[in-house]
């Protein structure tokens, strides 16, 4: 059983469409529902393409403000 926890459970939809570009854009192809085979490389690069996207963003929001 998973401990993740979604904060805002209406955003569940979005964050299911970022992950699945996020596997897009680094070459791993993932299913709707449970990827159980996947190697822990290819789950490590999809999480961490997520991240990247989201300090991108985040950035982009600071400049944007200034």
């Amino acid at each position: 059983m998973s401990s993740n926890k979604i904060v805002v459970p209406e955003a569940k939809a979005a964050l299911e469409q970022f992950k699945m570009e996020a596997a897009s854009e680094v070459g791993v192809n993932l299913k709707q529902g449970y990827n159980g085979e996947l190697t822990s490389k290819q789950a490590g690069s999809i999480g961490g393409q997520m991240v990247k996207k989201m300090i991108e963003k985040y950035e982009n929001d600071l400049k944007g403000s200034k």
